[in-house]
């Protein structure tokens, strides 16, 4: 009975996963040199992580059940609450600003589509601790730079919520979130039929709707005219600044919201050409969650890289690392042992494991691609050599393992 892969899963073969793999590690080192340390969060977690951070609406979303202690789990749909949760219960002693990063598959229940997966993988940052301007930057300037590592130029649009904020401030919470999640949607004729339903003023009205069209240069200036000069002006501009210090392009857009009540200040989404509909590939901001879980009233700054959609539009290609292949006769099929073993902690080795003639060992080292390959028969063993072979221009040398190391490797 033939079993298929469930729906929104994938497999990836070895060529993609070399690819995924070269990538990720690119993103990885570029974080740590930025000073942030990878941490683990586990695969499945209490239900209610997720409802107090995002309300019970998400429960449709999740993978979530019940285990054999009647316990209501989930496995993770993203890796801010997890992280949030792991702060609040192991790392509230630790010096303070907390740079962390994790790199893991997250799940969610939902229709799969171009670009959408019920298992995906998300590469992500948290600055635990600082509330300065200089944080927010610093995480932005780092997200860029990791998308710039693997060629890909992203349209950086960022904002601050203050601004919004503090127009709506007047209003019922409860309206003010509904109003963040709906310009967060885009959904101009829902705001606008919203606003008419509360009766919200007038005035209040228009300078929303305006707010919220400003986007590119002057778009602060424009923003101060319609909401005075508030301090949440003046710590975005410091931010656009610092931004500018550090080289980063950026699209200054009053339309971003994040739709999520815990983002309190600095938010940005960073968009990819090539990606249709979809085009983010990252989000996020600065926002409040560890007093949420129990912890103090602690400042975090963070984002998302959506990796499965970076893959999407990366054209980089993993270095060559086809393995040398060994090709012995039945007779020196040990010395091709012991030979692979002083090869290996060099270079990719394939010695053959299916009794293969000389020719089809051959004929299978042409078919993978192999730049070289090793021969070892009888003349070989007794000179104390091996015959290296390129596969491209036909050359044969005959050469000690050492010297095969140092040709191969340019020790």
């Amino acid at each position: 009975m033939k079993i298929s892969k469930p729906r929104g899963t994938r497999d990836f073969p070895p060529e993609d996963t070399k690819k995924r793999r070269y990538v990720e590690n690119i993103l990885r080192q570029v974080v740590k040199n930025w000073g942030f340390n990878e941490i683990i969060t586990p695969t499945f977690e209490k239900l209610e992580l997720f409802t107090l951070k995002s309300g019970e609406g998400i429960v449709g979303e999740l993978y979530n059940f019940k285990d054999k202690g009647d316990r209501e789990m989930t496995l993770r749909p993203e890796l801010t609450a997890p992280v949030m949760r792991m702060y609040v219960n192991e790392m509230q002693s630790y010096q303070q600003p907390l740079k962390l990063f994790y790199f893991e598959n997250c799940f969610r229940y939902e229709r799969p589509q171009k670009g959408r997966f019920r298992e995906f993988w998300q590469f992500g940052v948290e600055l635990i601790g600082s509330k300065r301007a200089d944080a927010d930057a610093e995480v932005i300037a780092l997200a860029t730079e990791m998308l710039k590592s693997v060629g890909i130029k992203g349209d950086l649009h960022v904002n601050n919520l203050g601004v919004i904020r503090n127009l709506l401030n007047v209003l019922e919470t409860e309206h003010q979130s509904k109003i963040m999640r709906l310009v967060d949607k885009k959904d101009d004729t829902g705001l606008n039929d919203f606003l008419e339903e509360i009766n919200a003023p007038a005035d209040l009205r228009m300078k929303l709707l305006e707010l919220i069209c400003l986007t590119g240069e002057g778009a602060v200036t424009k923003a101060r005219e319609l909401v005075g000069d508030i301090p949440e002006i003046e710590t975005f501009q410091e931010l656009l600044t610092l931004l500018d210090t550090y080289g980063v392009e950026y699209t200054i857009d009053f339309g971003i919201a994040r739709g999520l009540d815990y983002y309190t200040g600095t938010v940005f989404e960073i968009y990819a050409e090539g990606l249709g509909a979809q085009n983010q590939v990252c989000g996020g901001g600065s926002y409040n969650l560890i007093k949420l879980f129990g912890g103090g009233d602690v400042p975090s700054t963070g984002f998302g890289l959506g990796f499965d959609r970076i893959m999407e539009v990366c054209e980089m290609e993993a270095p060559d690392d086809k393995p040398l292949v060994i090709i012995a006769k039945d007779s020196t099929r040990l010395d091709a042992v012991k030979a692979a073993t002083k090869l290996r902690p060099h270079m990719p080795v394939y010695n053959d494991l299916m009794k293969r003639n000389f020719k089809a060992q051959l004929s299978y080292a042409n078919n993978i691609g192999a730049n070289y390959v090793v021969i070892i028969g009888e003349q070989e063993v007794e000179a104390g050599k091996v015959t290296l072979k390129d596969m491209k221009n036909g050359e044969q040398e005959l050469l000690t393992l050492e010297d095969v190391i140092q040709k191969l490797t340019n020790k």
